[in-house]
């Protein structure tokens, strides 16, 4: 019992530091094009549309999920640091959900956000996602820089972009 305690513990503690970037193999590939379902449930967003000039940030999140949750936060709180990175913000899950998670966190505040559902798993099919929270960070070129999985700072965000 202790060192299954012990395990868990290390585990909860190591998932709060931030992480390295995931080698993607797409490093430098440009931006792949899928639609989002938006949260007003009839307009459709083609990523092919997104103009490139700003840095971009793919969020992929799970709802219900504590870390995703916790990233969103940081985004929010580092809102300032990152006013310059447009963010799509999306899901697979069902649109209610997807619509909680966006009215919970007023993501309609802020004109740099961009909601929604990628309602044909494009995304996670395209980085082989292998859970939630997933960052990737796009150039102004639209060419990714990194991407992460679990917790991510703003400081992070930035220096991808810088890179």
């Amino acid at each position: 019992m202790k060192l299954l305690f012990s395990f868990l513990l290390s585990v909860f503690l190591l998932g709060c530091y931030s992480k390295e970037p995931l080698k993607t193999g797409l490093e430098g590939k440009p931006l792949p094009s899928f639609s989002l379902l938006l949260p007003d449930s009839s307009t459709y967003l083609n990523t092919a549309t997104i103009p490139s000039g700003h840095p971009i940030a793919l969020f992929f999140y799970g709802p219900y999920c504590p870390y995703s949750r916790a990233q969103m936060e940081i985004i929010l709180n580092n809102m300032s640091e990152l006013k310059d990175v447009h963010f799509y913000v999306f899901t697979s899950y069902p649109f209610h959900d997807m619509k909680k998670f966006y009215d919970d966190y007023q993501l309609n505040k802020y004109s740099n956000i961009t909601a929604g559902i990628d309602y044909k798993l494009v995304f996670s099919n395209y980085y082989q996602v292998p859970g939630v929270p997933y960052l990737a960070v796009y150039d102004k070129n639209k060419l990714l820089k990194q991407a992460f999985i679990g917790q991510v700072y703003s400081k992070q965000i930035k220096s991808a972009i810088e890179e």
